[in-house]
């Protein structure tokens, strides 16, 4: 008997010893495993997610099957009142109403598949009700708070130098982090005036990037030049000081730092220069077509938010242009 015939026996003997002591069935446990991994497999070939959105709805997943586990539930027994037990559970754990409405929305995209492709004969979470979130409006900087996060940079430093330029490219270009860790060479056409981005679900977009980001790329390229990348990583414009892939952990870490230290008491993320992106952009009388393509925005709703943001701007347009409040 070879090595991998042991193996799998052994795996053989370990699922049916684990069986017995949950009290599950054999066939549901492979049964619910192969529909996890079809569904996995699913998302990332057919709907074409990103791993990391993929791991976010096996996250969220992996909370419905810790459900059904403890009462010993496959998935063609999970019924309506079943799920509404399991969100009343949520609700029970404090968790808020844009969690559970995620959380949710995964679970019904799941239900869907399954029942789509016969493998459950109803679909339990079809009548399910999201929870009423309202609207919530995202955090944005204002410029002169902009100007005094990356004043407190040190720029004498690689690291500075590499920092002052993400920053620089996240809030020229309205990049998501993940799209900013993931910027590779072959994705820069300066001479141009363009970056290719790797988006959602794998969509590609051309965005614009300013003079002055690619100034400050420019700046950091002399060290980075310079600096070893690991195998696999060469092609990647920001990197680590092991040589790898700068990730999005880093960079929300020396945002953080940074922002305390220009005394900005928001909640800040990388997320926040996007944000204040297409605010500054929409204030400035940018057409929101061509801002919601450039964010790569599927919906013009999504863009549409930021329209709603800086009040007070809002009020001086109104003061400046509405017919009585100009002088005869």
């Amino acid at each position: 008997m070879n090595k991998l015939k042991i193996q799998r026996n052994h795996e053989v003997v370990f699922l049916s010893i684990l069986a017995v002591y949950t009290k599950y069935r054999w066939e549901d446990i492979m049964k619910g495993n192969v529909l996890v991994q079809k569904y996995r497999q699913h998302l990332l070939l057919e709907k074409g997610l990103s791993a990391n959105s993929v791991s976010a709805y096996m996250t969220d997943l992996n909370k419905l099957l810790k459900y059904t586990n403890e009462r010993s539930l496959t998935m063609d027994e999970v019924t309506t009142p079943h799920l509404q037990e399991f969100l009343a559970e949520l609700y029970d754990r404090g968790l808020k109403a844009r969690s559970i409405a995620r959380i949710l929305s995964g679970i019904k995209s799941f239900f869907k598949y399954l029942f789509l492709e016969d493998f459950i004969q109803v679909n339990p979470a079809e009548l399910l009700d999201s929870p009423q979130i309202g609207l919530k409006l995202p955090n944005v900087l204002s410029i002169e708070e902009i100007d005094n996060l990356l004043s407190v940079i040190d720029v004498s430093t690689v690291e500075g130098t590499r920092n002052y330029a993400i920053i620089e490219t996240l809030y020229s270009c309205g990049l998501r982090v993940s799209e900013l860790t993931s910027l590779k060479f072959t994705n820069l056409y300066f001479d141009e005036g363009f970056i290719r981005v790797d988006g959602k679900g794998n969509k590609q977009r051309l965005v614009p990037i300013s003079d002055v980001a690619m100034s400050k790329i420019y700046n950091y390229l002399a060290y980075r030049n310079l600096m070893t990348a690991k195998k696999g990583h060469e092609d990647y414009v920001f990197i680590s000081k092991r040589g790898t892939a700068i990730s999005r952990i880093t960079v929300f870490y020396y945002i953080k730092i940074y922002a305390q230290d220009a005394g900005i008491t928001k909640t800040i993320s990388p997320h926040i220069f996007r944000h204040s992106f297409a605010t500054h952009m929409l204030e400035r009388g940018a057409n929101i077509r061509y801002v919601q393509a450039m964010l790569g925005h599927e919906k013009i709703t999504t863009t549409e938010l930021y329209t709603h943001l800086d009040r007070n701007f809002l009020r001086q347009e109104i003061i400046s242009h509405h017919p009585l409040n100009k002088e005869d």
